[in-house]
């Protein structure tokens, strides 16, 4: 598998409004994106540190997955995303090595990323998230 970079870490968040101002006022970033992929009923907003994303992700429904998060574990770090050059190859190479995957073929992210993700239990707890930017190409 090969990594090129951390691409974001996911925070879960009961607000994005509320929790842009720590972000904006206090660390002094910049959101400089807010989507909604309604697939995965979430609601995502984006800052920029160097090469890597802060991504924050408010639940758009209760019963999705950060709304599950949050209710379970309350707000805070959810994932770790890494950038790979091909997704397809690196699954295939994590799966071979015993990792369980959450999701076996890519589908469609925030900021029109293919991601996948590494099930937390095959990878120490951390919920493991893998991009690919096809449009890059």
């Amino acid at each position: 598998m090969e990594i090129t970079h951390i691409e974001h870490i996911g925070i879960a968040v009961k607000s994005i409004e509320e929790s842009k101002k720590y972000y904006e006022d206090v660390l002094g970033l910049k959101c400089y994106s807010i989507e909604e992929v309604k697939d995965q009923k979430v609601k995502t907003a984006f800052f920029m540190i160097g090469q890597t994303k802060i991504e924050l992700l408010e639940s758009t429904d209760t019963e999705g997955p950060i709304g599950k998060f949050i209710e379970k574990k309350g707000e805070g770090i959810h994932h770790i995303a890494f950038a790979t050059n091909n997704i397809e190859d690196a699954l295939k190479d994590a799966e071979s090595k015993g990792v369980r995957l959450v999701d076996k073929t890519p589908r469609k992210g925030a900021e029109g990323l293919d991601i996948a993700f590494l099930h937390p239990k095959s990878t120490m707890g951390v919920l493991t998230e893998l991009c690919e930017d096809k449009n890059k190409k």
